[in-house]
C-alpha cells in the first residue's frame, strides 16, 4: 500500500512537471516572473529545515539540532564547502546529543 502510494505520488509530480512543459512550450516567461520561480526552491527547503529543527511531533522544541543549525548557517556565512558545513552541523547536534 505505501509503495503503491509513493509511486502514485511520483508519477503525479512527474505528470505536473511534463504538463507544465507542455503547456508552456517554447515561450519564455516575463523576466520578474522567472527571477522569482528561481527563489521557490531555496524558499521551500528553507521553510522545511526551520520546521524540523524548531518542532517534535505537535509541539516546539529548542534542542541539540538549533544548535547544529546554528553552526551550519556560522559555517554558510564562512563561504565553507557544502560537505564541510554539512559535517560541521551535524557534528555539533552529535556531540550535544551525546554529552547532554
Amino acid at each position: 500500500m505505501t509503495w503503491t502510494f509513493i509511486f502514485t505520488l511520483a508519477a503525479c509530480a512527474y505528470g505536473l512537471k511534463l504538463l507544465g512543459a507542455v503547456i508552456i512550450g517554447h515561450r519564455t516567461m516575463p523576466e520578474p516572473l522567472q527571477r522569482c520561480l528561481l527563489l521557490i526552491p531555496a524558499a521551500l527547503l528553507a521553510g522545511l529545515i526551520t520546521k524540523d529543527t524548531f518542532t517534535t511531533a505537535q509541539s516546539y522544541a529548542i534542542d541539540a539540532r538549533a544548535a547544529g543549525l546554528a553552526v551550519a548557517v556560522l559555517a554558510t556565512w564562512r563561504k565553507m564547502p557544502f560537505v564541510v558545513v554539512i559535517l560541521v552541523g551535524v557534528g555539533t547536534t552529535a556531540l550535544i546529543r551525546l554529552f547532554v
